[in-house]
This record gives C-alpha cells, structure tokens and sequence, in this order.
C-alpha cells in the first residue's frame, strides 16, 4: 500500500484513492476542483478531492481509513497531507444533466489509474456552478480546462442548450480557447 505524506502530490493522492476505492469494488469519479487542477495542468489548483460515487461515507470510512483518513463531518482528512477528500453522492450530474459514470475516463498516471470525468464534462461541471451556483470563479476554471484541452463543442452547446444556458456563455469560451 502506497505512503501518504505531506509531499504527496493531488494526482498521486487522487490515484491512490481511486485505485483504493476500485479494489474495493467501489466505482467513484474525480470531479471539481481535483478534475480542474489536473486538466488546468495546475493552474487552479484545490485541496479537495470530489469523488462522486452512489455508495455512502458509512461504506467508504474504512476502507479509506486503512490509507489514514479520518472522517470529520462529510469530509475526510489525512493527518500527513493538505489534501481532503468529499463524497458527494451519485449519479454523477451536470446541472441536470445525469451521466453514467462508466463514461468517465480510467486516466494513466505515474502514480496509478484515476477515474475522472471527462475535460467536456469538467466545463459543465463548472458551468453549472457558476450559473446555478452563483460560483463566480468556477467561469475562470472552466476557461482554465477549455483553453488546454480537447473539448466536445457539439456536446457542450447541446448540454447548454437542456440547462438553459446562454449559448454566448459557450462562445466566450470556445473563441478564448481558439486563442491559444
């Protein structure tokens, strides 16, 4: 089992609780703020890990506390790491949009295999927030993902489109991210 410390990296730590949860049987997907640091190549960056998964912290507690986190309210925490991670329950949702989470993306790294949603889904995901959430900077972290990545454009303006979404929020985007 891999050593958590205090230079423990997002990605490693992401790959360590993914791999964790999935030999346990437990399908969970990085979402929020750990999706935009990985695809904003750091450029955002968030101490809290969001796994999005339908089973509860009732069944995940031990499984993690084996990696040496503690559960404090909803959230987990490791006394050697900055890093903390949320649960927030599944189905996995943009908006009102849900999406099965076997369409996320199984991503390499050095460290492991981490389950994360998609760089098209991360902008929804931060859309969202900035339009239901009134999240200002998630606008900025949307920006962030969109400038560096391959983004489904059809799928983003027809996801858009279902939420309600001014298509000119997705053109400031795609015209930004057509800059770099």
């Amino acid at each position: 089992m891999k050593k958590i410390n205090a230079k423990t990296t997002l990605q490693e730590m992401a790959a360590i609780v993914s791999e964790t949860l999935e030999q346990a049987g437990i399908m969970a997907v990085l979402s929020g703020g750990g999706a935009v640091a990985h695809y904003s190549e750091n450029e955002y960056m968030s101490y809290d890990l969001d796994f999005i998964t339908v089973e509860r912290n009732k069944k995940i507690a031990p499984i993690i506390a084996a990696l040496g986190f503690q559960q404090e309210g909803k959230d987990f925490f490791h006394p050697r790491s900055k890093f903390f991670l949320e649960f927030p329950p599944g189905p996995l949702a943009f908006g009102n949009q849900y999406v099965d989470s076997s369409k996320s993306i199984l991503l390499k790294t050095q460290y492991g295999h981490v389950r994360i949603i998609t760089p098209t889904q991360c902008v929804m995901d931060r859309l969202a927030w900035f339009i239901h959430g009134k999240d200002r900077q998630a606008k900025d972290q949307a920006m962030m993902v969109a400038k560096i990545n391959k983004i489904d454009w059809d799928e983003l303006y027809k996801w858009a489109r279902d939420e309600g979404i001014s298509s000119e929020i997705i053109e400031s985007l795609q015209v930004d991210s057509e800059k770099k």
